[in-house]
């Protein structure tokens, strides 16, 4: 009988942790910084609040090339709280219409978040 309620317990704890989830709401999923000049480093910050009722810890942010720097909120981001993902990119030889993606790792309800940055780069005259 001890075990049986100790089992059931068991079970009960479990069911309300999986209930408590962390969710990363970005203000803006999609950035577009028009047309820049060359060399310049177009830099753009994605803000985000944590709408669920757990902490949300971003692991990676991962760009889809190295000419995107990305930087991000380290710190586990509160129920409530905000925080931001940052991504420059870097103009310096690349003229013409870009469009990258920057992936954000996290333990939230939605596990990997893509964001996105475009624009063109004027050629250097």
């Amino acid at each position: 009988m001890k075990k049986l309620i100790g089992i059931l317990a068991l079970l009960v704890g479990f069911a309300f942790q999986s209930n408590a989830q962390g969710t990363l709401k970005f203000k803006k999923e999609k950035h577009d910084f028009g047309t820049i000049a060359e060399g310049v480093q177009a830099t753009y910050s994605f803000e985000f609040t944590n709408t669920g009722n757990a902490p949300v810890v971003i692991s990676n942010v991962q760009p889809s090339c190295g000419c995107t720097t990305p930087d991000w909120t380290r710190e586990p981001i509160m129920p409530g709280k905000t925080g931001k993902v940052t991504a420059s990119y870097n103009s310096t030889g690349r003229p013409g219409n870009f469009s990258k993606t920057i992936t954000v790792i996290n333990n939230g309800s939605t596990s990997q978040i893509i964001l996105m940055i475009s624009g063109s780069v004027k050629p250097k005259a």
